[in-house]
């Protein structure tokens, strides 16, 4: 169970609906604990975990479900899957397949709630006031510093009630506070924590005969004392990181983004809003359903993991493990004390780089998981080309003049295609280039010995100044369709191509674009970049 930011380092947590007894759905959703950990404290406090630091004087940037008043005092929010947004509710739609009747649905809502810690300094007359920091006799710093409690509410209910109308319970958490008196008399910390009113509605919907859509809705139901406070005071009856896990007996969940043959409509049909519900599992689980379902304000791909040479949070999941130990092992000891005192989560991450083993360490220096065992060559087939790394390696490649086979169509420079984007594990950048028509620039081999095409799309505006610079997108061969063209053309940014035209990027004495020819002006010649730089991959 998550650590809280306070003294306890125990969660809240409310149990609901309890004629439901769990039926297996824990072991479900202990699967996915340390992704959902993850994504509940992802940016809580970020290196060097400092509260003077710039970065942690603005938080909570993910899945924030603040008071409706204060969020649309300006206008209603906008609706989208991304949780960066500010909102006052999320909503969860996911496909379910019910093995027999008597199916149960489990939710779990888990979030953080503000926790502010105000250090007091004991006055000469007996009371005491508030201060930013305090250092007592025993050398300790104690800061006033917003932390952060988690809390889960877990919900049941069976399927055939879901069926039969939406199903709701609160989902909130009352107020709080905790006073920790200080050594030696130098004052006390206070912790206060303000009522969060939240509620969870859970609906289904019945598609197939075995197939159900299942909308899971939270909302924040309270009011903003004022709507117009600062954000960091709203912030104090808000949901901060609010995430979904989604389990039940007897249920098989249903990939969203791969979903199986002919459900592929039923998945488009799901709408959901500042979440986005992925499998969840173990590496080794495939295929296109699951036992439980993650619902969160970060986009991740179905069953995402967390490294297993990770030996602790660091609050970044988007960095280096590596790279974030080190920097933290270089902290002066004033940085580091000034860590401690801002924040008990901060303080175990010290504590955990300053003691790390060697061989623990060494682990987070990488790891090779895509290796698979060498395949001999079939007989007769054409000798291997020399590794990349040896010399030769390259000899015989042209990007801009090779061509490869698609479809029996030979594709190379110029060759108009349609990009078709393989469905699962397609760069989400490329899925929103699909259908649409490119033109080839160049065909690459990277050192893996896989192929790859750089193309600018066609109805790109800046596609030939991405073509002159060599700024381009890729795809593999299997991800594109040749299309007829009555004339070629050049790739965009190398001059036009006609029936007396060159290969692109070859002139007509042999020579590489990038020296000018004796006819051309200086000026002229510039209009073009050199090979070396059109052709490079970039990222």
């Amino acid at each position: 169970m998550p650590e809280s930011g306070g003294v306890g380092g125990v969660a809240d947590v409310v149990l609901t609906v309890g004629d439901t007894p769990d039926g297996g759905s824990g072991g479900a959703f202990a699967r996915v604990s340390g992704v959902a950990d993850a994504v509940l404290y992802e940016g809580y406090l970020l290196y060097p975990y400092r509260r003077s630091s710039a970065k942690n004087r603005v938080r909570w940037q993910f899945g924030v479900l603040l008071p409706r008043d204060w969020v649309e005092a300006d206008g209603p929010v906008v609706p989208g899957v991304s949780g960066s947004a500010d909102s006052w509710y999320q909503r969860t739609e996911c496909l379910v397949r019910a093995r027999r009747p008597g199916a149960v649905v489990r939710v779990r809502l888990r979030y953080l709630r503000m926790q502010h810690k105000q250090v007091r300094a004991a006055g000469p007359d007996g009371r005491d006031l508030p201060v930013e920091s305090l250092r007592t006799e025993d050398g300790r710093d104690h800061l006033t510093f917003d932390e952060a409690v988690p809390h889960e509410v877990d919900l049941a209910w069976p399927l055939a009630d879901l069926l039969r109308g939406e199903c709701g319970a609160d989902a909130g958490a009352p107020a709080g506070e905790e006073t920790e008196v200080l050594p030696g008399g130098a004052g006390r910390v206070v912790r206060r924590r303000e009522e969060i009113r939240a509620r969870t509605a859970v609906v289904a919907e019945r598609l197939t005969e075995d197939v159900y859509r299942l909308r899971v809705r939270t909302e924040n139901t309270g009011r903003a004392p004022d709507v117009r406070a600062v954000r960091g005071e709203a912030l104090r009856h808000a949901l901060l990181a609010a995430h979904t896990l989604i389990g039940g007996e007897d249920l098989e969940f249903v990939s969203l983004v791969d979903p199986p043959a002919g459900l592929e409509d039923q998945a488009r049909g799901c709408v959901n809003e500042f979440t986005y519900p992925v499998l969840g599992g173990a590496p080794e689980d495939t295929g296109p359903t699951g036992p439980v379902v993650l619902s969160c304000p970060i986009i991740l791909p179905d069953r995402p993991q967390v490294a297993p040479e990770s030996p602790g949070d660091l609050h970044d999941a988007a960095e280096i493990d590596e790279i974030l130990t080190l920097r933290t092992m270089l902290l002066t000891d004033e940085e580091k004390a000034e860590a401690r005192a801002t924040d008990p989560r901060a303080a175990r991450i010290l504590d955990r780089v300053d003691t790390m083993p060697p061989e623990v360490f060494a682990r987070l220096h990488g790891a090779i998981r895509s290796l698979t065992p060498a395949r001999p060559a079939p007989a007769g087939a054409p000798a291997a080309r020399p590794a990349w790394w040896q010399e030769g390696a390259d000899d015989g490649l042209s990007p801009a003049t090779d061509t490869i086979v698609v479809d029996g169509v030979d594709v190379g420079g110029g060759s108009p295609v349609r990009l078709r984007p393989r469905g699962r594990g397609a760069d989400a950048q490329d899925m929103f280039l699909a259908g649409r028509t490119a033109r080839v620039a160049a065909v690459f081999h990277d050192v893996d010995g896989s192929t790859h095409l750089a193309v600018t799309v066609d109805d790109d505006p800046a596609a030939e100044l991405h073509g002159w610079y060599g700024r381009f997108h890729y795809f593999r061969p299997d991800e594109v369709e040749p299309l007829d063209s009555v004339e070629p053309v050049a790739p965009p940014g190398r001059g036009p191509r006609g029936t007396d035209a060159r290969p692109a990027g070859r002139r007509r004495d042999g020579s590489m674009d990038g020296a000018t020819d004796a006819s051309e002006t200086p000026a002229q010649g510039a209009g073009r970049l050199p090979d070396r730089l059109q052709q490079r991959p970039t990222t």
